[in-house]
């Protein structure tokens, strides 16, 4: 009776404020470690603040003065700005723009059809997929220039491409020639890049869906059509705004191949002429302000109309698929 008495007397642990004291140690520590990891950020946001930002507020006050060679520089205002869009240089700048989204078009379409059969092929097993997938990325690894001066002997008269095809154009001496040659290179340098990234798109696709599909009658093309492109395509729609991105400043290509001749001019050389060869750096900071504009808005306007309906369709369908 005794024991018994004793052991029922004992108070019971008192569990529950530490278990409530552990709860509540993971919220202290998540808020700490998020104060930590803002600070440690916060140099690096300002060294890429001060890299990206001073270049476009000294071109945008650049702009606003007239600083011809021999001139003392002195404020114009928005002078340099109406020049380029309807002034005495308007044909010129807008010639530019013409030839730069034209470039940029084409050459995103080609790039994403060649891209996405090259992430197709890749995506299968095969023995020497590895291998394959290495020789893919080094058009992409060579660097712009290097790529540009193999092309412009590839396009001479007696290179590479007339033996080929038996034909004796001169491929930079004419307009067509000319942006044609400018396409199929940026084509065959950029086309791995857009393939690597969906590649990493269909790799996230999971196998049974498509195994599902097949028991259901789904041929090659429905399964294409339903499955892979629907779920391809927000890292589809990723990889064609980072090419937009880099197609809209395209420079390297043109300058190296025609040196902006036969209405191959883009904005970026047009910016490097007028500051550089015409020593007018307002204009070309007004030029340069423009296409900064230019980019901005083209990037803002495809990610609004495309980017959130990407985002959630990818979602729709993610659903589906597990259901």
């Amino acid at each position: 009776m005794s024991s018994r008495s004793s052991t029922t007397d004992e108070p019971p642990p008192l569990v529950a404020p530490a278990a409530r004291r552990r709860a509540k140690a993971p919220a202290v520590r998540k808020g700490g470690d998020g104060r930590f990891a803002f600070w440690l950020v916060v140099p690096a946001m300002l060294v890429l603040t001060a890299v990206i930002g001073y270049p476009i507020v000294a071109a945008l006050i650049r702009s606003l003065s007239s600083d011809t060679l021999g001139e003392s520089p002195h404020f114009v205002g928005f002078g340099n700005y109406a020049d380029a869009l309807w002034g005495a240089r308007s044909g010129q700048f807008w010639d530019s723009v013409e030839v730069t989204y034209l470039f940029a078009a084409i050459t995103i379409v080609l790039e994403t059809a060649i891209g996405l059969g090259m992430a197709l092929v890749m995506n299968q097993a095969f023995r020497g997929r590895s291998l394959l997938r290495g020789v893919v990325l080094v058009p992409w690894a060579v660097p712009t220039a290097v790529a540009a001066v193999l092309w412009k002997w590839s396009f001479n008269p007696v290179g590479i491409i007339n033996a080929v095809t038996g034909s004796h154009v001169v491929w930079t001496g004419a307009d067509w020639p000319s942006r044609i040659a400018i396409i199929v290179a940026d084509t065959w340098k950029t086309s791995p890049f857009i393939a690597l990234l969906i590649l990493a798109g269909l790799q996230v696709i999971p196998h049974d869906v498509y195994e599902a599909a097949e028991l259901d009658g789904a041929g090659a093309f429905q399964r294409f059509r339903l499955i892979t492109l629907p779920l391809v395509r927000p890292a589809l729609l990723v990889a064609v705004l980072f090419r937009l991105l880099d197609a809209l400043r395209m420079y390297d290509l043109p300058a190296i191949l025609t040196h902006g001749a036969n209405d191959t001019t883009t904005l970026s050389i047009l910016v490097v002429q007028s500051t550089l060869s015409e020593l007018k750096p307002g204009y070309g900071g007004a030029l340069s302000t423009l296409t900064f504009l230019f980019i901005f808005v083209t990037a803002y306007a495809f990610v609004r109309l495309l980017g959130v309906d990407a985002t959630e369709a990818h979602t729709r369908d993610s659903r589906k698929a597990r259901s």
